[in-house]
């Protein structure tokens, strides 16, 4: 017959420390400190510049790849994939969004991403950025 096992035990100075609390006390009291620090962290324009956190990325990611006013255009893609793959692994979609933004005129008061091919019109979505 096999020995019954028992799980690891807790110290009891842990075990003394244990608190009961509902869930739904937690999650009231945690989840909105948590999602005013996302808001005001990433959603939120920095007031010393006015970017975005992933706005910043894409142009330091630019400027490392020598994008520059009268140097060649490169595909999105490239950018979009340094991007995710070094600074903010959050999904393609969300960088290529916020870089057709910054190239927009009606979206921007000044653009800072000089677009080539389609980036959209106030009627139409942008084109894949695998074509612009």
């Amino acid at each position: 017959m096999a020995r019954k096992r028992s799980g690891p035990q807790l110290p009891d100075s842990i075990a003394r420390d244990i608190i009961d609390i509902s869930v739904e006390n937690e999650m009231r009291d945690s989840f909105m400190p948590y999602a005013l620090s996302v808001t005001t962290a990433r959603a939120i324009p920095d007031v010393r510049d006015g970017l975005k956190p992933v706005q910043r990325r894409i142009l330091y990611v630019m400027n490392e790849l020598g994008l520059r006013p009268g140097t060649p255009f490169r595909k999105s893609a490239t950018v979009v994939g340094e991007v995710m793959g070094k600074y903010h692994p959050h999904g393609d979609s969300a960088i290529y969004e916020a870089m057709v933004r910054m190239g927009q005129s009606f979206a921007m008061s000044v653009t800072l991403v000089d677009p080539k091919g389609n980036f959209g019109s106030l009627d139409d979505p942008p084109a894949a950025y695998r074509y612009t």
